[in-house]
């Protein structure tokens, strides 16, 4: 029988301890020893010794996953990365209903102070076509189809949040629709995240959802599944209001309808126009069935401007749910 039961299945395949060490390292641009990682790996729901960690290392060196820097620790390389990305759909099945709910949850932006943490989607680009994404991009912040009108921009070598814009990128940060899940919670409104979609915009209104993906299975976040298929119109609903945008559908109690339609028109104006749509009890919205004793709500898609920009030839990576992020130092857009 192999030494310790599990070295001949750690030396086969990549396995959940491993992949949670190299998420602990992805989130560090600095070098950090094996008992930082112990005590990181606990957020994982892993509990290991130092020493059992430095047994796994010791395999993530060897396959190049990982570079080691003497006693002072480990920095994932590119190769890790890239396994990190790929490795085991099944363990990211689920993963981004987690996400949805953790970072709501984290949001503590007031609606009277408009102050507090939001989450931002971050979508980098060529430094060099910056200029043009901003002209393009404008012409969807003045349309409903957004969050809100204010965002961030960075350039190569900054931050937001937690985030590196890499060398040869510029940065958008603009207002994940899951910050509403966020509000809603705050106001002791509960929300069930449903769907990610594709909404049909004919003459200037929501029609019907063409496209969903379920949150609970799957791996990535629907809405940059559907701007990498390239299945969005932002340009068409911009222009005449006939088009394609991405949009989100979640769930309510019947018993929080009218409290969250108050929510929702304080937060327009205060300038988050997210809630596009809130249903009736027990009634279908654009198309989709609503639960039992549920009230349908539909949200903008936060990556709608980024949309846009792939429709128009420009290649973007976007990360939906990429950071927290204090609103009142986000920019109006008309101010980039």
């Amino acid at each position: 029988m192999p030494p310790h039961g599990t070295e001949w299945g750690m030396k086969t395949k990549m396995n959940k301890t491993m992949l949670a060490i190299l998420k602990v390292l992805d989130k560090h641009t600095d070098i950090i020893g094996s008992g930082e990682i112990s005590k990181e790996l606990k957020m994982h729901g892993i509990d290991l010794t130092e020493r059992t960690v430095r047994y796994h290392m010791k395999f993530l060196d060897e396959k190049g996953l990982t570079e080691v820097f003497g006693k002072e620790g480990r920095k994932i390389t590119e190769k890790g990365r890239n396994e990190l990305k790929h490795s085991h759909v099944s363990e990211k099945v689920g993963f981004v209903i987690s996400k949805i709910e953790a970072y709501s949850y984290q949001t503590t932006i007031d609606l009277d102070e408009m102050k507090g943490k939001v989450i931002l989607n971050i979508s980098c680009l060529p430094e060099d076509k910056l200029s043009q994404c901003i002209k393009l991009m404008e012409k969807v912040f003045s349309t409903p189809y957004v969050m809100s009108n204010r965002m961030i921009i960075a350039r190569s070598g900054e931050t937001v949040g937690d985030f590196i814009v890499p060398e040869g990128k510029a940065a958008i940060g603009t207002v994940c629709s899951v910050t509403i899940n966020g509000i809603f919670l705050k106001a002791g409104i509960p929300v069930a995240s449903r769907f990610g979609g594709v909404l049909e915009i004919q003459n200037g209104a929501p029609r019907r959802f063409l496209s969903l993906i379920s949150y609970e299975g799957s791996s990535l976040d629907p809405l940059e599944v559907f701007i990498r298929s390239k299945m969005t119109d932002v340009a068409g609903a911009v222009k005449d209001g006939n088009g394609r945008v991405l949009a989100s559908y979640r769930e309510i109690p019947i018993v929080c309808l009218k409290q969250a339609k108050d929510l929702a028109k304080k937060m327009k104006e205060k300038g988050i126009n997210g809630v596009l749509h809130i249903g009736e009890p027990n009634r279908p919205v654009f198309e989709v069935p609503v639960s039992t004793d549920k009230v349908g709500v539909v949200i903008v898609g936060g990556l709608n401007p980024v949309a846009m920009l792939e429709e128009s030839g420009i290649s973007t990576d976007s990360k939906a749910m990429s950071t927290l992020f204090e609103f009142s130092s986000l920019s109006p857009f008309k101010k980039q």
